[in-house]
């Protein structure tokens, strides 16, 4: 890298605006953070005295670590699109108490009826 190019890079606008926001959504990840937390919490306790967990929580727990999910990608320049509130919110995703149930039920044995391998050994 020649002197011109470093001189460039240090002077582009591009970069330190990318810096204010990055110092920005580090601070928004922090109270994301603390919110997850009590939503952890929360969640915790509901299930405890109900005996099931909140599906509202459950949907909102999900949009807020994929927005969190998001932030870091912005952070770590995995990705150049803002989050929200430059990006519209992380959509809850209506599988989310289905998938729950999907995966705590035991997998299914499917043994195959057309082996080709066992076909050409006969």
């Amino acid at each position: 890298m020649d002197n011109e190019q470093l001189k460039s890079n240090l002077t582009s606008s591009k970069h330190w605006l990318r810096l204010v926001f990055m110092l920005l959504f580090a601070a928004v990840l922090q109270l994301a953070s603390l919110v997850m937390w009590v939503l952890v919490i929360i969640q915790f306790l509901f299930s405890l005295i109900t005996g099931e967990d909140n599906q509202h929580l459950r949907r909102f727990g999900y949009s807020l670590s994929t927005y969190i999910y998001d932030v870091l990608k912005f952070l770590c320049y995995s990705s150049e699109e803002k989050p929200f509130p430059f990006a519209d919110w992380p959509a809850n995703n209506v599988n989310v108490a289905e998938n729950a149930e999907v995966a705590s039920t035991p997998a299914q044995t499917i043994l195959p009826t057309d082996n080709p391998v066992e076909k050409a050994a006969e």
